[in-house]
């Protein structure tokens, strides 16, 4: 009788492009990340799962460009506990050869694991691999974690903010750009 080492036969914690079949877990990432963070928890609560999915189905089927890719991390069960979206840059002052990083989630109880440094890595690959020579991220002016990971990673404030919200008014969000070179 053999005995397989602890963690044998298991596979490795990963990121690839995401398939339309994880679309749903996408979004109960998506709402998980949103209700975890006190002024974007209405709206955790408010998006429909169904809707969700079907707008991530589409973002991974039907992009606009070929550019527009969504990623997700895998745990070693090939569970999605973690997703991004990038594609190139709808800022006004971006270069052709910008890429923004739209949506990057891991899911709360499992950030510092080592999922969202796999996933961010993994976001640079890409980008770099597509042609762009920087990349942009818009991030919560209050999320700490997300800035210091990117910080720690070479990411630099550029000084643009900016603060978007719901047609009502009732939810403004402060966000802050921060940027790398990819080269």
């Amino acid at each position: 009788m053999s005995v397989e080492p602890s963690g044998a036969g298991q596979r490795p914690e990963s990121v690839r492009l995401a398939m339309p079949a994880e679309a749903l877990a996408i979004a109960r990432v998506q709402r998980a990340w949103l209700v975890s963070r006190p002024n974007l928890a209405v709206l955790g609560d408010e998006l429909d799962a169904t809707e969700m999915a079907q707008a991530w189905s589409q973002a991974i089927t039907r992009p606009p460009l070929a550019t527009y890719r969504v990623l997700v991390a895998l745990d070693r069960q090939e569970q999605v506990v973690g997703f991004a979206a990038v594609g190139p840059s709808d800022d006004p002052d971006a270069e052709f050869s910008d890429a923004l990083v739209a949506e990057f989630c891991v899911l709360p109880h499992l950030w510092g694991l080592g999922h969202e440094d796999r996933l961010m890595h993994a976001v640079a690959d890409t980008l770099r691999a597509d042609g762009f020579t920087r990349a942009t991220w818009w991030v919560l002016a209050d999320d700490d974690p997300t800035r210091t990971m990117l910080a720690e990673s070479g990411w630099d404030p550029d000084g643009a903010h900016q603060e978007v919200g719901v047609d009502d008014g009732h939810l403004r969000i402060k966000q802050v750009r921060l940027h790398t070179s990819l080269m």
